[in-house]
């Protein structure tokens, strides 16, 4: 959600680097970001401290971060094309008339969700109540985050338990994954979907030279973390792609007819 739906992924930087500025310490670069995006609060604060030394705690850190961020949070809005995608996907079907169905699987923990989205009620309508698979899910057992592929595994779960009566359920394989992180694609990768990738200019520029890796999911995010589950992608399979961003999204390409 943050850095693919709405613009909420900058101000997390702008939180973080109100705090380093405030110690002395210089900008979070994107190498240590990349690391950071997708993944679960607790796992991305290790790596972000173990980076910053800050002359502070890990406590006293969150709560300076909350601070920033529940002044920055409500004024978060969607990205481009965002808005017309997700209008587009309340009624869109496949090529054999089946209805697409939406699920909005998010590290972001259900806190920060509302402070991000409250004020975009309408354009979070898509994504029905159940299913919605927030960070802080019960459901997600702990260390299994992105990249994980248990999240995108549990919205699958959720979306087939909710389907109406006379609808077949919903196989992996036909599952598109929209991400914006590395460990995300990964996840995506790992739980047998495919992957549209819509990264940050300055995350790309980060992995221009590595592309086919991160669209594979093999730039060992999982491996790092002694994460099994599915065998990731091969190099060039076709099963994944990157988009610059989400504005006259080719449905087309991934079998999907919007308003007809």
């Amino acid at each position: 959600m943050d850095g693919l739906l709405l613009d909420s992924e900058d101000k997390y930087t702008l939180c973080t680097n109100a705090i380093l500025k405030k110690y002395n310490k210089p900008p979070i670069p994107w190498s240590i970001k990349a690391q950071l995006q997708g993944r679960p609060g607790p796992q991305a604060g290790a790596i972000f401290h173990e980076w910053a030394q800050l002359p502070i705690s890990k406590e006293e850190y969150l709560i300076e971060q909350t601070a920033l961020q529940k002044e920055l949070f409500p004024s978060s809005l969607p990205l481009p094309g965002v808005e017309k995608l997700l209008s587009d996907l309340k009624t869109a079907k496949t090529k054999e008339g089946a209805l697409v169905h939406v699920a909005l699987a998010t590290s972001s923990h259900s806190t920060n969700f509302k402070l991000k989205t409250d004020h975009l009620e309408d354009l979070f309508s898509v994504f029905k109540a159940e299913r919605r698979v927030l960070g802080d899910d019960t459901r997600i057992p702990a260390g299994k985050g992105k990249p994980a592929p248990d999240i995108y595994e549990l919205a699958l779960k959720m979306v087939n338990e909710s389907l109406e009566a006379g609808e077949r359920e919903i196989k992996k394989e036909e599952c598109l994954v929209f991400e914006d992180s590395v460990p995300g694609v990964e996840a995506g990768r790992r739980a047998g979907m495919r992957v549209v990738w819509v990264p940050h200019i300055e995350l790309l520029g980060e992995y221009r030279e590595r592309e086919a890796e991160v669209l594979a999911g093999t730039t060992g995010q999982g491996a790092e973390e002694g994460i099994g589950g599915e065998v990731v992608g091969e190099v060039n399979d076709g099963w994944a792609e990157r988009l610059d961003d989400l504005v006259a999204f080719p449905y087309e390409r991934f079998g999907i007819v919007v308003g007809g």
